[in-house]
């Protein structure tokens, strides 16, 4: 696949241009001291490409490494290069309003102090959440220390709330882990390990914060005006988030494109793992912002990467975009209907020429291959249709046999290196993979294995991809280790709801340990005027709400009176005061004695 000129360097002119000052040094610092970001770690980006990265990855890494603070257009501006995403800051009569405070308080605050510092001591006078991802939530406590603070207006699309704690709750340990390989934690910062992850230059490691939104946006065209700045939305639910927006400042003649539309190829379906998202969908939305907004703005900005100005050039952006997830919907959709199955159109598929040799069309970040893959999911599901594949053994077993297929251990390791040497790197991973599965103590197997991980990942022009691969030859070497993202942080529980507080009790419930249990408890929460009964059988721990002063059928065998900060504190095993209890009160210690915590560095890629 050829790659686009690199002697268009229209990007690096609008990565550079409005720049005002960089944060230097590019350090921020937890309260503890802990480094949770430096950007002086990516300044041999500076350097021409060498042999171990993707000649379009470097160049993307090279854009994304831009940092500091730059001016859009009149009363906006941005914060670059201090997090996975950007900060933008709109000046309104009286102060600022913060769009997207990046992933952690520490990086938001010193963002926030940087554009101070530069444009005065402005208080923030709203703050707006594009959509129900961390990397634009989770520094809200940076910007507003006090959470919700008088008068400030908090503004998110519907559903926000709903989907932001619940993505981090119910699958948020596998996801967390999974983000491990995602985004190179691990990796060194250097030619040979992470050089960005496509969006971005790496995630943030500080507190992931949220503080609740005050206004909700239910409808495309409804408008605010937050601190004498007028804003007019466009909901886009289930694109790139399943609770997201665009939206117009159409005063100041600015977009806001959330992260709909970026400079690559987004994910369908993350390599950390999410639900799938509708291309489809997020085709026809962009495609509305196109009409919508036909216009009314000279700049469109974006949560990620650099501006584009000129109303004609983002119609020229929009377009692409819109025409890039459009096409991966329909020809994924045209030949799966022709029987291919997902691997199967994943080789076969290639864009246009036009989309494939427009830089912002790159799989930096997303990728043909598994974009095509999930869009078949979505519609089909993870069976193909092949029956050999609906009771397959699990990859243990399946490996075992398969080394003995190929006439044991010495045999299948032979044969591995072969296809090393015959370049077919893709089904050595495969014959090694086996291997490792089949006998995770077996070095020479990791090794060869690990060996064949670093030159796929030198390869990648996907910076995921190449991050996967890289940590796995990592960990293939020195085993499991680092740090995983806790973002079941007391701050996010307290945003869930009681009903998602209980579910995440569920998730854990040891099935076969709880076999025998048989109990009732109920939770009065007076403050939100509802009855929670909890009801363990079966191994399964289901619940009901109902209004207060509705007595159930049947009495509980334990009813707990509580506020959300006390069921927080029990279900973390503490002792609150102040909390009212009726019957037995060992039944809650035995609800809490069959849950289970989840392992934050669970095996990847051994068994």
């Amino acid at each position: 696949m050829s790659l686009p000129p690199f002697e268009d360097t229209t990007d690096f002119a609008n990565a550079d241009r409005g720049f005002v000052a960089a944060l230097t040094p590019g350090v921020v610092k937890a309260a503890d001291g802990r480094v949770v970001w430096d950007d002086g770690v990516f300044a041999f980006l500076r350097a021409e490409c060498p042999g171990t990265v993707h000649p379009g990855l470097w160049r993307q890494a090279q854009l994304c490494a831009r940092q500091g603070l730059f001016r859009v257009t009149e009363g906006v501006y941005q914060v670059r290069g201090l997090d996975l995403s950007n900060m933008t800051l709109v000046e309104g009569g009286r102060g600022v309003i913060v769009i997207d405070p990046l992933v952690s308080a520490e990086t938001a605050a010193a963002a926030l102090a940087l554009y101070r510092e530069y444009r005065g001591e402005r208080p923030v006078t709203g703050l707006i959440y594009t959509h129900s991802h961390a990397d634009h939530f989770g520094g809200a406590r940076g910007v507003l220390p006090g959470g919700e603070a008088q008068g400030v207006p908090v503004i998110a699309p519907a559903g926000f709330l709903e989907h932001a704690v619940s993505e981090n709750v119910y699958a948020g340990n596998a996801m967390s882990r999974r983000a491990v390989y995602m985004y190179g934690d691990r990796l060194p910062r250097d030619p040979d390990g992470l050089v960005g992850s496509g969006l971005g230059s790496a995630v943030s490691t500080g507190t992931i914060t949220l503080v609740p939104p005050t206004v909700d946006v239910t409808a495309t065209g409804q408008e605010e005006t937050v601190d004498g700045v007028r804003i007019v939305f466009q909901l886009t639910p289930g694109t790139e988030a399943p609770a997201e927006m665009n939206f117009l400042f159409p005063d100041l003649r600015a977009l806001c494109l959330a992260e709909n539309v970026t400079h690559t190829m987004h994910n369908i379906q993350t390599l950390r793992g999410a639900v799938v998202r509708d291309a489809r969908r997020w085709s026809r939305y962009i495609d509305e912002a196109i009409d919508l907004f036909h216009g009314t703005y000279d700049v469109g900005f974006a949560s990620h990467h650099w501006p584009t100005w000129g109303h004609d050039n983002v119609v020229e952006l929009l377009t692409g975009q819109r025409d890039l997830y459009a096409y991966l919907h329909d020809q994924t959709l045209r030949l799966l209907n022709d029987g291919l199955t997902a691997a199967e159109i994943a080789e076969e598929l290639r864009l246009p020429p036009a989309l494939e040799h427009a830089w912002h069309a790159r799989g930096y970040y997303g990728s043909v291959s598994h974009n095509v893959k999930a869009i078949y999911h979505r519609y089909l599901g993870w069976f193909e249709g092949n029956p050999a594949k609906l009771w397959e053994h699990p990859p243990t077993e399946l490996a075992r046999r398969y080394v003995e297929l190929a006439g044991g251990r010495e045999q299948a390791l032979a044969k591995a290196r072969g296809y090393v040497a015959a370049g077919d790197l893709r089904f050595a991973a495969t014959v090694l993979d086996h291997l490792v599965f089949a006998d995770p103590a077996d070095p020479a197997a990791r090794e060869e294995l690990a060996g064949v991980y670093d030159r796929l990942g030198r390869g990648a022009e996907n910076g995921p991809w190449r991050n996967f691969y890289l940590t796995a030859a990592l960990e293939l070497r020195t085993g499991a280790g680092g740090q995983v993202v806790d973002a079941t942080n007391p701050e996010m529980a307290m945003a869930l709801t009681t009903e998602q507080l209980i579910d995440s009790v569920a998730i854990r419930v040891d099935g076969p340990a709880a076999w025998d249990e048989d109990l009732t408890v109920d939770l009065v929460m007076a403050e939100e005027g509802r009855r929670h009964r909890l009801t363990l059988v079966h191994g399964v721990l289901t619940h009901r709400a109902g209004p207060l002063g509705t007595e159930p059928r049947t009495p509980a065998g334990l009813t707990l009176t509580l506020g959300k900060a006390q069921l927080l504190a029990l279900l973390g095993g503490g002792s609150p005061e102040g909390v009212g209890a009726e019957g037995d009160p060992d039944l809650f210690r035995r609800l809490l004695s069959v849950t289970t915590e989840p392992d934050r560095l669970f095996a990847v890629v051994t068994p």
